[in-house]
């Protein structure tokens, strides 16, 4: 028993191994340009929540304004 591989399958085992090698280097590049997404788009989702509080406190005043109260206002001339 020889522990001589035959040079048609070691090619086919190197073949494989750059093949393996190649498809790990394209799921690291796609799993870094994944998570840089995910990362812009977390800075957008705290962005937007930022702005959204920062709305719903000026609709917050507005609503407890003088300026809203409907029984103040007068009716359009239409009526």
């Amino acid at each position: 028993m020889s522990n001589k591989m035959a040079p048609e399958e070691a090619e086919r085992l190197e073949a494989r191994i750059n093949d393996l090698e190649c498809q790990l280097a394209f799921q690291e590049d796609t799993i870094e340009a994944l998570n840089q997404a995910l990362s812009q788009q977390q800075q957008t989702i705290s962005r937007m929540q930022d702005q959204m509080k920062f709305m719903a406190g000026k609709l917050k005043n507005v609503s407890e304004s003088p300026l809203a109260d409907s029984s103040q206002e007068t009716p359009p001339p239409h009526y």
